[in-house]
């Protein structure tokens, strides 16, 4: 990290979630090295805390956002205890793949529970710090599956695309208050997520040839550091190798 960028996040507050590992943990490491205070949202925080070094500005909360009865309340808890916040990384997320005619109901709500709901408690938890202080920074992290259907994929695609309004319409509630809401949508990525898929994974699917998490941090770092009077509203960001 340069210096300015170092100077810029220093003491700043940010919550992660799904920051044991891929794209949150990544993002978790570089927010930490630029100075910022982080509170590691995940069910195994440990597995990331255990890799940090001694005196890093990081805590873990173990929550499980796909029980969303709890969640506004538990991310409220953390903003008071971090005393407020200024950025909030909305990253965790989960997958399903199979014809729609054939998924189970409980499935598709488990899904949507996780990938949408959740956003929108954490959501409703850091908004009005935020508003209180005038600026903020959240982050929704969404795909590539959010502005194209995939087969197989119906389940996933319909809930980053439910995501992807959800940011565009609380982007414009909260530009009066400072506040940016914007969204990145990787294509695909290497991340532990495909190991919970099985053999449903498609052998076609090149994992070497998908974005490296760090990448995609890298890019969510670039959104977070953006200049006080510019925004990009929405970053898609593919391999190389184009979609899979």
């Amino acid at each position: 990290m340069t210096n300015t960028v170092s100077a810029k996040l220093a003491g700043k507050r940010a919550i992660v979630t799904g920051a044991s590992s891929g794209i949150g943990k990544e993002v978790a490491m570089k927010l930490l090295q630029a100075g910022a205070q982080v509170s590691l949202v995940s069910r195994n925080p440990d597995r990331i805390l255990s890799e940090l070094p001694a005196g890093s500005r990081a805590k873990g909360y173990a929550i499980d956002l796909g029980d969303i009865s709890q969640v506004g309340a538990k991310i409220q808890a953390i903003v008071a205890d971090m005393g407020g916040v200024d950025i909030v990384i909305n990253n965790a997320g989960m997958a399903y793949i199979g014809e729609l005619i054939d998924m189970p109901l409980a499935e598709w709500q488990k899904l949507f529970d996780l990938n949408l709901t959740s956003v929108f408690q954490c959501l409703q938890a850091v908004l009005p710090s935020m508003r209180s202080q005038k600026s903020g920074t959240i982050i929704n992290v969404a795909s590539i599956a959010g502005k194209q259907g995939f087969p197989n994929w119906g389940a996933y695609c319909a809930s980053k695309f439910a995501l992807l309004g959800l940011t565009q319409a609380i982007a414009a509630e909260e530009q009066p208050y400072g506040i940016k809401v914007m969204s990145i949508c990787p294509g695909s990525v290497d991340t532990p997520l495909w190991d919970t898929l099985g053999d449903k994974v498609p052998p076609s699917f090149n994992r070497a040839a998908m974005l490296r998490p760090a990448t995609v941090a890298e890019s969510i770092m670039t959104l977070v550091n953006l200049p006080d009077d510019a925004i990009i509203n929405e970053l898609v960001l593919m391999p190389n190798a184009g979609t899979f």
